[in-house]
């Protein structure tokens, strides 16, 4: 039985050394703790066309947005659930739409070019994204540990921290273990803040007085450029 979730929020990003997010760290002490799940290792299928049109969209920075993934946050099996996940940035605002479904539901529904077996709201959303877009398949594996921290009032500001982010175009299994070609170099972390309303003064202050100010990076952006670099050397060498 699937069920379904809905996310509205701002994500800023931040690349840290590792002496500026254990600055974080010490600050964020006194408001902020460790989830449930700990360090986990977080597992991406980018869906895309067989030209990358999502992405190539995506890089040239429209006001308008919008990525499919299949992701799981730890190794599972077929009959295990996973999230299939429609995200779309609209203005800086984020919107997640997110499906829960069997990982054999939901490779079966892209390997034969089915719907997905379940009728909905974000469903119907899902299947007119697909059909708008045509064939869209298993295009980039991305794969990466995360820390992700909660604030103890109960609101919803939340922090992640992304370490060891490596990307791979084979081997497309939420089961498998993880391997690929890094995007981040040695002890660089990629910080996310995620909040539906603004950042805490604390927080702010951290961020000042470490002169740490924020970036734009796409994980699946990245890949795709890593690629795109690849194939244009390869064809240097045989031109």
């Amino acid at each position: 039985m699937a069920y379904q979730m809905t996310f509205k929020r701002y994500e800023l990003k931040y690349l840290l050394s590792a002496q500026e997010k254990e600055k974080i760290l010490q600050g964020m002490a006194a408001y902020m703790e460790l989830d449930k799940y700990g360090r986990c290792t977080i597992r991406n299928i980018y869906l895309d066309t067989e030209n990358f049109r999502l992405i190539r969209r995506s890089l040239e920075k429209p006001v308008y947005k919008e990525k499919l993934r299949i992701r799981s946050y730890r190794p599972i099996g077929p009959e295990d659930l996973v999230f299939v996940e429609l995200k779309k940035k609209y203005k800086s605002v984020v919107y997640k739409r997110r499906l829960v479904l069997s990982e054999n539901e939901v490779m079966k529904s892209f390997q034969d070019e089915t719907p997905l077996p379940v009728k909905s709201q974000i469903g119907d959303e899902i299947e007119y994204f697909r059909e708008y877009y045509g064939h869209l398949r298993p295009s980039v594996f991305l794969s990466y540990e995360r820390e992700a921290y909660y604030m103890k009032d109960g609101s919803d500001f939340r922090v992640t921290f992304d370490e060891n982010i490596l990307y791979r175009r084979e081997d497309f299994s939420l089961g498998s273990s993880v391997y690929g070609n890094p995007l981040l170099e040695e002890n660089q972390t990629l910080m996310e803040i995620k909040t539906s309303g603004g950042i805490p003064l604390w927080m702010s202050q951290i961020l000042t007085q470490e002169h740490i100010f924020k970036t734009s990076f796409s994980k699946y952006g990245l890949a795709y450029k890593d690629i795109a670099a690849g194939h244009l050397q390869r064809g240097k060498q045989y031109a």
